[in-house]
């Protein structure tokens, strides 16, 4: 690859992790600590992530056991993950919070996965932007003269040619994902 592509390919690759992420925070019927990335419980003023203030385990395929170390959040924690979009009541004991991940139905399948198409759509057009990005950069040292015309073109087809090949990456982790959803 051409050293004039390296740090858009670097912001594609920093965008396909992004929406790996977002896939892996959402739940697939099992218990995936990963669910919990995105909830932000307020601790001291600010909000912080679950996994910062206690320790997350999951001591069944369908069971998630969240433990704070300071025990005074312990209600915090729980309004959070009753306010989040997680779609799951958490049970408190005094000590530890469960969550218990039900089987889903078809409808909640259904929603997922366009949750999934939402975020890989949401990825790819990020990846775009980062093409067009790079194309006028491109433009613009066409016209200081820095590079020639044919340069642009064999520049403007090499980030063509990068783009797709993020944009596929993408699609192979929504199909996956999706897979995994209506997984029974």
């Amino acid at each position: 690859m051409n050293e004039i592509h390296k740090p858009y390919d670097e912001k594609m690759q920093k965008t396909l992790d992004v929406v790996a992420s977002d896939f892996a925070s959402v739940r697939a019927g099992r218990a995936n600590a990963a669910v919990l990335d995105k909830i932000a419980v307020d601790y001291y003023g600010t909000p912080t992530p679950i996994n910062q203030v206690a320790s997350i385990s999951s001591p069944d395929p369908r069971t998630l056991t969240i433990q704070p170390w300071d025990g005074t959040i312990l209600k915090a924690i729980e309004k959070a993950i009753q306010t989040s979009d997680l779609g799951i009541n958490p049970q408190n004991d005094g000590r530890v919070i469960r969550l218990s991940f039900p089987q889903l139905t078809e409808e909640r399948r259904k929603e997922l996965s366009k949750q999934v198409k939402k975020y890989a759509e949401a990825g790819k057009v990020a990846i775009r932007n980062i093409r067009r990005d790079a194309v006028d950069v491109y433009k613009a040292m066409k016209k200081k003269s820095e590079i020639t015309e044919d340069d642009l073109k064999e520049y403007e087809k090499e980030m063509q040619d990068l783009t797709e090949k993020r944009c596929k990456q993408i699609d192979e982790l929504a199909a996956k994902k999706e897979t995994e959803l209506m997984a029974v």
